[in-house]
């Protein structure tokens, strides 16, 4: 029998328990799903009326395309600005000068610390007081996830760099490399290997922070599923949910793959010696 030493191979007895466990989960889960469908049933939400508007083209092109667009133009904008932000707030902190240290710490830790949806609400009405009239609802949402997801990536980034061992930036500094030239040649290249999973595991929840925006009216797939396509097809609300649903889960699902990728990627990889960063927000606390 092949061991280990972190794990035993199961037994007989071991193994027929497993798969009694297994046949017993897989029963359960069946029965709640009959549950769940009988349920449905009896609220008539499996008729094929129902679910007509989801079998033409017009309802796709007309409110689910649009809405998964504007979804991932939110997602879209807000990543690219959360990452420059996250990429200069985070080697602030990093600065040999205290002041910009310090000031782009507080910037960091006060962000970080607001709620997501209180700051969307607070630049959705700050907006027009200090810009006049006009729709500010994508404004507000990719200025809100910018500064909120920006501050997490900022510390995996300075957590990134931190991870770099010593001696690569003493053996730069000891062949005449001045500090912006260790940074740009010698750490940042070690360390976003490192930083890449807990990049894009932020960059999931980022996206899935884009719902957000049903609060303030903006435009996306969840406002065309819980708001546009009910009102438009009356009883559609829980087919427009399901189908909603299973689109959110099959984007998260690419990414989330993704990320598990890259972090294999970066385990296998011999080019630095940098462990990967954890996929986690609480960075540096």
């Amino acid at each position: 029998m092949t061991t280990s030493v972190l794990f035993d191979a199961p037994g007989p007895r071991a193994r027929l328990r497993n798969n009694a466990l297994t046949l017993l989960a897989l029963i359960g889960i069946a029965a709640i799903a009959y549950l769940v469908y009988l349920k449905f049933d009896e609220k008539h939400q499996w008729e094929g009326r129902i679910w007509e508007p989801f079998t033409e083209s017009s309802t796709w092109t007309g409110y689910i395309i649009p809405g998964l667009l504007g979804t991932l133009k939110a997602a879209g904008l807000s990543a690219v600005f959360a990452l420059v932000f996250g990429s200069v707030f985070g080697l602030a902190r990093l600065s040999d000068h205290r002041w910009i240290r310090v000031s782009a710490g507080a910037v960091v830790e006060v962000f970080r610390s607001i709620p997501l949806l209180l700051l969307i609400f607070f630049l959705f009405f700050l907006a027009p007081s200090v810009f006049g009239g006009g729709d500010y609802t994508l404004i507000a949402l990719v200025a809100g996830l910018t500064l909120y997801n920006g501050s997490v990536l900022a510390e995996v980034v300075r957590a990134g760099v931190l991870a770099v061992p010593k001696g690569q930036s003493e053996a730069a500094y000891a062949i005449g490399f001045r500090k912006n030239q260790v940074m740009r040649l010698v750490l940042l290249p070690q360390a976003v290997t490192a930083m890449m999973p807990a990049i894009v595991s932020q960059l999931v929840v980022l996206l899935k922070d884009t719902a957000l925006g049903y609060i303030i009216a903006y435009v996306d797939l969840l406002n065309y599923g819980f708001r546009v396509l009910p009102a438009r097809f009356f009883g559609s609300l829980i087919p427009a949910a399901i189908v909603i649903g299973v689109i959110y889960v099959g984007l998260n699902m690419t990414l989330s793959a993704l990320a598990t990728w890259l972090e294999r990627r970066s385990r296998r990889s011999r080019r630095t010696s940098v462990k990967p960063i954890p996929a986690t927000a609480d960075i540096g606390e």
